[in-house]
């Protein structure tokens, strides 16, 4: 089944894309929201510290995880049968390993009163992952690009757009619940700093998934 892999590779190159504009912007956010504040001097080297070693250690190896482990785990699904009892097996087989991977595991207190609510999160946006990149990786039709395997699994640009804000839907929930008390980070200072970039990091993100969903299908 050569398209399976020709479309792991797209959908692969799109997800690494996207990881790296993101640490990107999350840098330029943090110095953003490092330029006022009468404790800079102290608490600037501290978070720009905790976020540069964060991004390019745990955040990049951690999301990198959790790419290779949704595509292969959605390619099993085709290869094997991707019944709802196969599709609910390879969640539970592979949750634990997504889990580990992600940021919410790393950077928050697994002891925390709001860790649960992360938890399952976290594991309703891998359930919710998976089906969109099976979704991706079935297309046999010819495709030259990420843009054709999105057109051709998403016939037109409402229903791409729906999907995409329910995926989206999972990051703002977890993100609210940060927001909600930011106690939960392990980072001992700067929190506030990191909760208000993770919200405009959020919101700009969105706007830039919507201009290419745009491009994608105005421009075929």
């Amino acid at each position: 089944m050569d398209y399976i892999e020709r479309n792991y590779f797209l959908i692969k190159e799109r997800m690494i894309q996207q990881m790296e504009n993101s640490l990107e912007l999350g840098r330029k956010l943090i110095d953003t929201e490092l330029d006022t504040g009468l404790l800079n001097f102290i608490v600037k080297p501290i978070v720009k510290t905790f976020y540069d070693y964060w991004a390019k250690s745990e955040a990049r190896t951690g999301t990198l995880k959790q790419i290779n482990i949704t595509l292969d785990s959605g390619k099993q699904l085709l290869l094997n049968g991707k019944s709802e009892e196969s599709f609910n097996k390879i969640v539970e087989k592979n949750f634990q390993k997504y889990l580990e991977a992600d940021q919410t595991y790393n950077q928050c207190s697994h002891t925390h009163k709001n860790y649960d609510k992360l938890k399952q999160v976290a594991k309703e946006t891998f359930f919710n992952y998976l089906k969109g990149v099976v979704r991706l990786l079935e297309i046999e039709s010819e495709v030259d690009d990420y843009g054709d395997l999105c057109r051709a699994t998403f016939p037109s640009k409402e229903i791409a757009k729906q999907n995409l804000m329910k995926q989206l839907d999972f990051t703002d929930r977890g993100i609210k619940i940060v927001e909600e008390d930011s106690s939960i980070l392990k980072i001992p200072m700067g929190r506030k700093i990191i909760v208000k970039a993770l919200r405009q990091g959020f919101n700009l993100t969105k706007k830039e998934f919507i201009v290419s969903l745009n491009d994608t299908y105005n421009n075929k």
